[in-house]
């Protein structure tokens, strides 16, 4: 059973998305060498490396949309949504379905850490992907060690189907589903 929190809704609220552009490129250089994201994301790349990466899903998001995430106006996460079929470089060659979405995310500021914002701010996200009806349900892929970020999907309403290897490892595949019409 999964309980709410008071207030939970009001907090997802707060926040926003907005896509990334290249003036963010410096801030997102200095959020992916925090020690919270290395842990999980890899070495910390250099600000040419991180242009290289992000630039082009910038210049065309038709594959993957990258976002800042934004708590009451402010920048607070970088989160992306992709298509899963047709992703490329090894990633989900068995998709089938064009309506699968997968998504990534890490918050700025360790110290933001364990106190729900991440929870809400995946479900304003979930909920701003499940708006557009083509969407058939979103997955994520967490490492199987990271029990904060998979507590944190769990919370969202994600469900883990199972351990699955991807070009960058193991990882613990998470679905969400759309949600039932009333």
């Amino acid at each position: 059973m999964q309980t709410t929190l008071p207030g939970a809704d009001a907090l997802i609220r707060r926040f926003s998305f907005r896509p990334l552009t290249r003036a963010d490129l410096p801030l997102l250089h200095d959020w992916v060498a925090r020690p919270h994201w290395t842990e999980w994301w890899g070495e910390a790349p250099s600000l040419a490396e991180v242009e290289a990466e992000y630039g082009p899903w910038i210049d065309d998001p038709r594959q993957v949309q990258p976002h800042i995430a934004l708590l009451d106006g402010e920048p607070f996460a970088y989160i992306q949504s992709y298509v899963a079929m047709g992703s490329g470089g090894g990633w989900w060659e068995d998709e089938t379905d064009p309506g699968v979405r997968g998504i990534d995310q890490s918050i700025a500021d360790a110290a933001q850490l364990g106190r729900g914002l991440g929870t809400a701010m995946v479900k304003a996200f979930v909920a701003k992907l499940f708006a557009d009806p083509r969407v058939t349900h979103i997955q994520t892929d967490p490492d199987p060690r990271n029990a904060r970020a998979i507590r944190c999907y769990e919370k969202a309403g994600f469900r883990a189907t199972g351990e699955v290897q991807t070009p960058d490892g193991t990882a613990l595949l998470m679905i969400c589903r759309r949600p039932a019409p009333p």
